[in-house]
């Protein structure tokens, strides 16, 4: 006659959650970010000497505090963010066909980009990269909230009675979206403004525990800010500021809209690419009008599945 005797039970590294491990580089592509101590620990049950050890030997703190202090930040940004922006949006159509043809149209720009500069451009226009990719960042929300505003109030001129008052529904929400990420851009200046006054206001010689308070109090908001903003603009740009909701084509109209004004206002700054003028027009109208096509493409599938414009 044999006993069996209970086994103790097996302690995972996440506790008493039976699921399985999954890579850090993966889990910081989901909306919510792991929390520290579990970043620390990694796939052990604590957390290692030697990373203790380098926490608390003073000589690397201007190194391990920014960076506990900047993960705990853009982890509460990015919670924000993803609540403002989610990654699916409600009235989004999920399309893996039009997301597919989407990114091999970028990768094609891109390469095309990279082989006119490459044969035809010169150090002059590498040069201008930077200033072109920061324009394009400070116009490219005003832009887009412009784009928008034009394009619903078109369709909203277009719809019907009934789709009228679903997207009069539907546009509050919507714009308390475009509110939230107008607001982060409007603070970034005040609140770089207000830290840099308040790191005046430090005597000449502080002890280090007020002049560490001081840079907190002073900077955290600032980049919270700043990490926020990174996490909303390619949800908010991409969804068209959550305009799903209104009309699924609407993000779409959007992107053709905003693609057209995005090339002729760099049109109007440094010209046409470089090389012979007419693979340079080819290469000027070939961004936006592949957009366009794509973009229509996606509309004509939503219109296969139900989508009416005057519904």
């Amino acid at each position: 006659m044999s006993i069996n005797v209970p086994r103790p039970p097996v302690r995972l590294p996440y506790g008493d959650s039976p699921r399985p491990y999954t890579p850090l580089w993966r889990r910081l592509r989901e909306d919510e970010w792991p929390p520290l101590g579990e970043v620390l620990r990694g796939r052990r049950e604590q957390m290692h000497p030697g990373v203790v050890l380098v926490l608390f030997f003073p000589c690397l703190w201007w190194l391990t505090v920014p960076l506990l202090v900047g993960y705990q930040l853009a982890r509460t940004a990015r919670r924000m963010a993803r609540r403002v922006f989610p990654v699916r949006p409600q009235g989004h159509v999920e399309d893996p066909g039009v997301l597919r043809v989407q990114r091999v149209r970028a990768w094609v720009a891109l390469a095309m980009s990279a082989a006119l500069l490459a044969g035809f451009g010169g150090w002059q226009d590498v040069a201008e990269i930077p200033g072109q990719f920061l324009q394009r960042l400070l116009f490219a929300p005003w832009l887009a909230l412009l784009s928008a505003a034009v394009v619903v109030a078109l369709l909203f001129l277009a719809a019907g009675p009934g789709t009228r008052r679903a997207m009069r529904a539907q546009l509050w929400p919507a714009g308390r979206s475009a509110l939230w990420y107008f607001g982060a851009w409007t603070l970034v200046p005040l609140l770089f403004m207000a830290a840099a006054d308040g790191m005046r206001l430090l005597p000449s010689s502080p002890n280090l525990l007020l002049w560490v308070s001081v840079m907190f109090v002073c900077w955290a908001p600032f980049w919270w800010v700043i990490f926020f903003l990174c996490f909303t603009s390619g949800p908010a740009l991409r969804h068209a500021f959550n305009l799903s909701a209104l009309h699924a084509a609407l993000p779409a109209l959007v992107t053709s809209v905003l693609v057209w004004v995005f090339a002729f206002l760099g049109l109007s700054t440094g010209g046409l690419p470089p090389g012979p003028v007419p693979l340079a027009v080819c290469a000027f109208l070939g961004g936006p009008v592949s957009v366009t096509m794509v973009a229509w493409w996606e509309i004509h599938r939503l219109r296969r599945r139900g989508v009416r414009w005057r519904g």
